[in-house]
């Protein structure tokens, strides 16, 4: 009878821990967001956060999602690549918004090339995507951002309908998926060391960003998922630690005086 009762806890016990599991791997990767998304909405200054971040994780989840018509994996996460997807696109909306706020002067850019007679816009008539790639994902307009992430998405369906037969096709889009997402950190790096500061991005955001990547690779080992998997999970961690050393090296040696002031004039600079 207590051997049945102990069987029974054992049971409802792995149960819980596999739900608990499943839950941080959809929503893990969305959590650290939040904290970003607030402190960009409550000082208007979005200058800290790269939304190249969101270029490369809505790359990486859209390669991801197509790679499982190649090659199974868990359903938990294609659901965590979908529900990225539509926090990346929560994310940019807002910075663009912000970024409009703060560029009155600013001509608007846009993704699809326009005849407008608007004088503020003054985009002359030119062919289809014949935009200016100096100002590539720095567009004035999240519709454009929308253009061509769905542009994107449909040029890559149609090269993996294509070759969905090719296993060394499939094996690539894999690895360009993950690797991609093990890039996520990169723009954030980079954007850090062009400002010489890490103020305006949220410590909690890599933090959270380190202990997920942590939890993911380790899951991914767990559930024997594809070695490309895996491996990316490890160089993704090893950019989180890099960005929480910035974190530390800026702070104890100030490269430039904190003003909020030239923040807001100059935030589409790191967008």
């Amino acid at each position: 009878m207590e051997d049945e009762m102990f069987d029974q806890i054992v049971f409802v016990f792995h149960n819980l821990v596999s739900w608990v599991a499943a839950g941080a791997m959809v929503f893990g990767g969305v959590v650290p967001y939040i904290p970003q998304y607030r402190d960009i909405r409550r000082t208007q200054n979005a200058e800290g956060f790269s939304t190249y971040v969101c270029l490369v994780l809505l790359v990486a989840n859209i390669l991801r999602i197509l790679f499982r018509f190649g090659r199974y994996f868990e359903t938990l996460l294609l659901w965590q690549s979908i529900i990225m997807i539509v926090t990346m696109l929560i994310m940019l909306s807002l910075c663009t918004d912000v970024r409009t706020a703060t560029e009155l002067n600013t001509k608007r850019r846009s993704f699809i090339a326009t005849d407008s007679k608007d004088e503020e816009i003054r985009i002359p008539k030119r062919l289809f995507l014949d935009f200016d790639w100096s100002y590539f994902w720095l567009w004035s307009r999240f519709v454009d951002y929308m253009q061509c992430v769905l542009a994107f998405t449909l040029m890559a369906a149609y090269v993996t309908y294509l070759f969905l037969d090719s296993a060394l096709f499939v094996e690539t889009l894999g690895f360009l998926a993950v690797f991609s997402e093990a890039m996520l950190g990169t723009p954030q790096l980079y954007c850090n060391y062009q400002n010489k500061s890490t103020e305006g991005m949220s410590i909690k955001m890599v933090l959270m960003w380190t202990s997920g990547d942590t939890f993911k690779t380790g899951y991914f080992l767990l559930t024997q998922a594809p070695v490309q998997f895996w491996t990316c999970g490890l160089l993704q961690v090893l950019v989180d630690f890099t960005i929480l050393f910035q974190v530390y090296y800026y702070s104890r040696y100030p490269q430039k005086p904190v003003s909020h002031t030239v923040s807001h004039t100059t935030s589409a600079k790191a967008l």
